[in-house]
């Protein structure tokens, strides 16, 4: 490979990796719903096969989270936020619906997983502009309904690349859990969906795809994935200094944009 052009790609994961972090800082949300239309227009200009760009990204984004994750666990462990119960009875479901994600998303096209994934953005984006829910239903975090939500929350994550605090965290809330532990639970509920999602993207990924990049593993492009992660971690904490000094309101109607310029991004492909 060029040298020059080596490098160019380097830099350009690199600074995905920034605009990733800083938002992910700034609007409080994983990464995965800025790094994956992010990776899908670096892999289009960098030539990779059309049909599995939304593949590789999400499977790519997914590996991001298996890192980042980690230290949110570890943070949120010392501070007293993981309710352990609520954790091992999720796991499970998430386990096997992240794995079973990652084969539903290799069995479907490249445009149709474009389409869900915009849904997506704009359900997120609607829902910024509706009130909280206020039931709640404590039975939720019995074994039965936190498996099935488990399943159904592992699967969705997998699919879209996220880490599932986006649906795990209004789940917990409703079950009666305080802000923090909800939180913190759902951020220990991120490493699990996305081993299994990972080793899934790996496994059921076409044999064709490793012959792309000997940076690829199945769907995971370990050159991106490291460009990512060495800039994001330290532009997130510059996100969040610059989310204490913005209007909340004014941080979640911008959020909102954002996901509507996604979600046409994608829509437009």
């Amino acid at each position: 490979m060029d040298v020059k052009l080596m490098w160019i790609e380097w830099l350009s994961y690199a600074a995905a990796g920034m605009v990733a972090g800083t938002l992910a800082g700034l609007f409080g949300i994983g990464g995965g719903l800025v790094i994956v239309p992010v990776l899908v227009w670096l892999f289009s200009k960098q030539g990779l096969p059309d049909q599995y760009l939304i593949h590789m990204a999400v499977a790519t984004s997914l590996m991001t989270i298996v890192v980042t994750s980690m230290s949110s666990i570890f943070a949120h462990w010392r501070l007293g936020n993981i309710s352990m119960l609520v954790v091992t009875r999720l796991v499970p479901g998430l386990l096997i619906g992240s794995f079973g994600g990652a084969l539903l998303a290799s069995l479907i096209s490249g445009d149709l997983l474009q389409i869900v994934f915009a849904i997506f953005a704009l359900l997120m984006a609607l829902r910024i502009w509706l009130p909280n829910a206020r039931a709640s239903s404590p039975a939720l975090l019995n074994r039965l309904p936190s498996s099935l939500y488990g399943l159904f929350s592992g699967a969705f994550s997998a699919l879209v690349g996220i880490g599932g605090g986006t649906l795990i965290v209004p789940y917990l809330l409703i079950a009666r859990l305080n802000i923090q532990q909800a939180i913190g639970s759902a951020a220990c509920c991120g490493l699990p969906i996305a081993i299994a999602g990972v080793i899934g993207f790996i496994v059921f990924a076409p044999s064709e795809i490793n012959q792309q990049s000997a940076w690829q593993t199945g769907f995971v492009h370990w050159q991106a994935f490291l460009g990512i992660i060495l800039t994001s971690v330290i532009f997130a904490q510059f996100g969040a200094r610059l989310a204490k000094q913005l209007p909340a309101v004014w941080l979640r109607r911008l959020f909102s944009l954002l996901l509507i310029c996604v979600a046409a991004y994608f829509f437009s492909r």
